[in-house]
Order: C-alpha cells, then structure tokens, then sequence
C-alpha cells in the first residue's frame, strides 16, 4: 500500500509507486532532449516539477505543439536575456510564444538594428552551448515587486495578477495563482545569470533548443493599447530540428514571392496611393478586369441560386447601428460621425441594418421565404495603421454580403443549402481544402438575446456543419454579439489557411427592427436572419486568390488571356486576325506589337503571367495557324486558328488552371 511518502502515480494508463520526491522527468525516464516538459493532470509543468500522490502524469515532446511552444517561450527568454547583456538599460515588456516561433517586447532608447539583431543572435547561441538551467521559484507579491524593481512593466503585471485585463501574453507572465520567477542558472557553479518573472514552463537547459533564427523588429504597443508607451519587438523563430527550421524558411521564401502587394505592382493590378489614405486601394484597368470577372461570375451563380439583387447608401444616419445593437460594439472600429444637417452620420461599417429596412419596407407573406437578399456593398472599417496589410486587411471594401430571411422551419435546410453553395462556389475559384470553426457565445457581457435563442441557432449551424463531412473546428467566444457562426476556413497552394466565408443565425436583429411577416394561419411572425459573406470581401479574396496562384491565374480569371506574339513586322497582320477571331468568342487578347525582338516578348509575356502565347512566322502564315506556347514553357507548333481558339475557350469556360 502508498502512502505519502512513496506516492502512486499513472504513467501510460498504468499505476506505479515512486519514491517520494520524484520528479516528473524521472517518473518519465525524460532525457530532457526530446521529451522537454510532463503533464501533470492536465497541466503542463517543468520535467524537475515533483509528483505528488494520486498525479497523472504524461509526457510532453519537443515536436508537440505544446513542446514547440515551450521550447519558444525558452528561446524568448533566451533572447531577452541575450539583450539585456548587451543593452544593460533595456526594461523587459512580455516575451509569449507565438504561432511559428516568439517575440520579446522592450522599451529602449533607439530602434533595434539588424546589426544589432545580429550580436543579439550570437550571444543567444553562447547562452544555448552554455546549458544554462531554468529554475522555477514561487514568490510572494512583494518579493516580486522587490526582486523586480527596475522593471516598471512587471511591476504592472504583478498589479494585474489574475484580473480580467492581464491579455496580450501577460498571461504567460502571470497566472491566477501564485507568482513564480524563472531563474537562468549557471551549468557549473548554480550561479544566477538571468531572471525573469513567468509562469512557465520552460526546457530543463537552454541547450534543448535545436534551432533558432531572429526574423525582425517592429513597433508595438505595450498591452496592444495606443495609449501606452510602445516598445521594440524582436520576433524569433524555433524549432525541434534544423531540418524543421529549414523547411519553414523555405516556406517563407515561397510565401514572399507570393505576396499579393508585390505581385500587384508586378503585374500593374492595383495600388495603395498615398494621396487617397492607408488601406484604401484603387484599381487599375488590369485588376478592374480580374474584379470584374469575379464578380460577374458570383452574380450568375447568385441569380441561380434564388437571390434578389439590392444596393444601399454608403452613408447613414448614426441611429441606425443604434438600432442594430453594432454601435456600442464597433464604435472603435467605424470612422468617426459627421455632421449633416445637423445629424450625425456614419461611413457604412457593414450592409445588414440596411437590408432590414428593404424587408421592412412593405409587408410580408410567408410565401415570400425564404427571401434571399444580396449585393456588393461597399462598407468602411477603421482598422488601426498597424493592422493594415495590403488588399487583406483594408479600411475600404467591397463585401459581397447576402442576407436572408426565413422562418425556423426553413431555417435547418437554408443553412445546409447554403453551406452546399458557399463551398460550391469556392472550389469554382481554385479552393479546395476546407475545414470549418464554430464560432459560438461564453460569459462575456457583450453578447445580446435570449438563451433558447442562441442554443437554437447553434443547434442548426452544428447540425449543418456535421452534415458537410467537413472536420469541426470549437471557437467559444467567438461569435459575432447577436449569434453564432460557421466559418469557412480554406487552404491555398501553400497549406496556409485563410478565413473566407462567414454564416450567421441571428435571432435579435430582426427583434430589434420589429419584423415580421404574415404566417400561413393569418399570424404575424418573426423570421429568422442569416448573415453571409462568401468571399468576404472582394479585396481580401483577390488577394488571397492572388497568393494562392502565385499571381499565374487560371485562364478564366486572367486579365490577359492571351498575347499574341510575332517573330517578325512582317507577321503582325496574321496575329491580329488570329486576334479578332478569340475577340469574336469572347478572349481577353493583345498582340505584342512592340519593338522588342521575340525573346524578349516572350520574357515580357511570362513575366505578366499570360496563359497562352500565340508565336507566328512564315510557316504559321502558310498554314493559316500559330504557334502556342504556354505558361510552363512547353510549345506546339502549327495549330489552325480555329483550332487554337478551341482549346482557349474550352480552357476558359471549364475554369481550369494550365
């Protein structure tokens, strides 16, 4: 029989005796290299945590996920102490680990530099070969505050121990409980080198981190507010192998050829001018065509699909998001009111209080639902300059938003239906791999309706959502204030995912506007109001569509499809009849009629990603054909016209990529 000097533990399903004062990484035989960390009954603690009597224990490796986190929260501690060895009057914000790798916070006089990041880089490698040891001690409030008292942010974080509002990694710092501080210990002597207020937990020696890279530096806010001081960020990345490392810079690499700022200004497609604003994008003529035809297309398979086209104001009158419940809400997140006519208006921050005065505007008749409502509205949001990125993050968009109204025994169907069609219509724009989120309420205040309500509406997105086949991703507490909601989560050529579209059940707007339609018996009722955002917003989706093709479109969405190119002068005359004849079936063509000799055009037409080249000289003449080279490189010689503009329309009207 145990007793508490020999306590009985569960290692692998299976009870055991210890000795009394075993660790977990001796109860787990841990070499400390690829097992990093234990779960104790559920929570992650150090391999020198002691196991007590009744203890679960389970271990934690270096290529986990909560391996990988740990081994990062280790190399920003790492970091931050490589830091201040070098810059003594650097004070120390927070240091989480993040998806991919880490960063630290510091308030320093002078920007970092990459020179700087570079010694910072090699005295963190001497401190791993050194195998400092991590140590954990607890601590009261007040020798904490003691211990730290150079470190004014701390200090703040001692203060906010287990309040509400210690976010944005301070919970990395600071838990519910007791306060601990990490100690970074000499290998030989025990000696003190560094300390750090943490929670925890953390490798056994620096030496377990295999392989680390700093990336960059930036600005940031201090507890993410504008009103605090901001301080330098140094983001880092780790990893449990070299090779793991490698694979992921190969991956950025690949991901910054893909970025969609560049390849717009490569491929003259839009621009951000400073004159008009950050986050405000124009469009030129060759992105206006690629926009264009993305939208023509979801307009045909909209009209297909049952909906109703309806187009509202960019402005209103403030009341309206009153009304709608957003205001209090989104207040930060909408452009500031002005005044008209003595009336405080608004940019539209989002279509929906608009679509509900279309349903209200005359009565209703049960024979009239579901009734499907749709437009590409232009909405304003003002996201702070730091958050802006390109076409996907933007402070002007397009969305391309359908509400619809039903009563709750249409409701289960419609949510399916368009759930069918939501991912329907994505795979006809190049994606394919899915999975779906959740998105449902907590006990956060901010969210508005009756309980039934909500668990009603969560019922039939969940039903839905399993109906698809797709894997269920759980996101409490993120619903939208006035109800939960499916997210579409979709990966691209790369295997990053992007959030695309959203579905809603909302019970409490259409409560909120009062409406109603006629029932079957004579009674007046409440329909039922879905939200839906397919692409999101036509910014945002080009440029993900942009990334996920590399900037090669297929055919179908390509601004130019096909270019035609003459070896001599002598044989323009030919490509520009070849030309007519793809105008005439509907081909998005242009003969390069440039000075440049062949080679250069040909260059010039990959460089602008142009799926089919159409080469001529004498013998295409001859033969009253072309030549077609392709986007990959590859060539066929002397196909009849006709028969040229045979394969690039099927190409084009099947959608597909070449």
């Amino acid at each position: 029989m145990s007793t508490v000097s020999e306590p009985r533990i569960t290692l692998d399903g299976n009870e055991r005796v210890v000795p009394a004062g075993t660790t977990a990484g001796e109860a787990l035989q841990a070499d400390g290299r690829t097992v990093v960390a234990a779960r104790v009954n559920g929570e992650l603690r150090d391999l020198a945590h002691r196991v007590a009597d009744g203890d679960a224990v389970e271990p934690v490796e270096i290529g986990s996920d909560d391996g990988r986190a740990i081994m990062r929260h280790s190399a920003a501690h790492v970091m931050a102490q490589a830091v201040q060895e070098l810059f003594p009057e650097a004070r120390l914000g927070i240091g989480p680990p993040v998806e991919n790798g880490f960063y630290y916070d510091f308030d320093v006089a002078e920007p970092f530099t990459p020179d700087d990041l570079k010694r910072v880089e090699k005295r963190m490698r001497e401190i791993v070969k050194q195998g400092q040891r991590f140590a954990r001690r607890p601590v009261s409030d007040d020798e904490a505050r003691a211990e730290l008292a150079d470190e004014p942010y701390k200090l703040e974080l001692i203060g906010l121990k287990g309040a509400a509002g210690a976010d944005d990694g301070a919970d990395v710092e600071v838990g519910a409980g007791e306060l601990t501080i990490y100690d970074n210990l000499d290998a030989k002597t025990g000696d003190l080198r560094w300390k750090d207020l943490c929670r925890g937990p953390h490798l056994p020696t620096t030496r377990v981190i295999p392989a680390f890279k700093l990336m960059r530096t930036g600005g940031a806010y201090w507890r993410g507010s504008e009103k605090n001081p901001q301080l330098q960020r140094i983001y880092g990345t780790a990893w449990e192998s070299r090779d793991k490392q490698d694979e992921y810079l190969r991956f950025l690499e690949e991901a910054e050829k893909r970025d969609h700022r560049k390849l717009g200004a490569e491929l003259d497609l839009f621009s951000f001018p400073t004159e008009i604003g950050s986050g405000l994008a124009v469009f030129h003529p060759k992105g206006g065509v690629v926009r264009r035809v993305m939208e023509d297309y979801s307009r045909k398979r909209h009209e297909e699909g049952g909906y109703e086209f309806v187009n509202t104001p960019h402005i209103t009158k403030e009341g309206l998001f009153e009304t709608s419940g957003h205001l209090p809400y989104y207040d930060e997140d909408t452009f500031p009111p002005f005044d008209v006519d003595g009336s405080n208006y608004r940019l539209k921050p989002m279509n929906c209080p608009m679509h509900n005065l279309i349903f209200k505007a005359r009565g209703r008749s049960y024979r009239e639902l579901p009734l499907r409502l749709f437009e590409f509205g232009s909405v304003y949001r003002f996201e702070k300059s730091g958050v802006v990125h390109g076409l996907t993050r933007v402070r002007g968009m397009t969305q391309d938003d359908s509400h619809i109204y039903c009563t709750k025994e249409q409701m289960g169907d419609e949510i399916r239906n368009l759930l069918t069609f939501v991912l329907d219509l994505l795979r006809d724009y190049g994606l394919n791999e899915f999975y779906l989120e959740l998105s449902t309420r907590d006990d956060s205040p901010k969210f508005i309706g009756d309980d039934a309500d909500w668990e009603e509406a969560t019922e039939a997105l969940s039903t839905a959502a399993a109906e698809s086949g797709l894997d269920l991703v759980a996101d409490p507490g993120g619903a939208a204030f006035y109800g939960p909601k499916i997210s579409v989560q979709a990966k691209d050529a790369i295997g990053r995912t992007w959030q695309l579209s959203t579905i809603q059940v909302d019970f409490n707007q259409p409560k909120r506007f009062g409406l109603e339609y006629q029932a079957a018996d004579g009674t007046r009722q409440r329909p039922v109001m879905i939200h839906r955002a397919l692409f999101g917003s036509i910014e945002r989706f080009f440029g993900v569509l942009l990334e996920h093709y590399a900037g090669a479109m297929p055919p179908w969405l390509s601004p130019v499809q096909a270019v035609g190119i003459p070896i001599g002068d002598a044989h323009v005359a030919h490509l520009e009849k070849v030309a007519a004849v793809l105008r005439d079936r509907g081909v998005r063509v242009e003969v390069d009629t440039s000075s440049d000799r062949m080679q250069k055009k040909i260059r010039n037409a990959q460089k602008q990603k142009i799926p089919y080249m159409l080469l001529a000289g004498d013998d295409d003449v001859a033969r009253d054909a072309v030549s077609f080279r392709y986007r990959n490189g590859e060539q066929k010689n002397g196909v009849p016209i006709e028969e040229a503009a045979d394969e690039i329309v099927k190409a084009i009207e099947a959608r597909v990529q070449i």
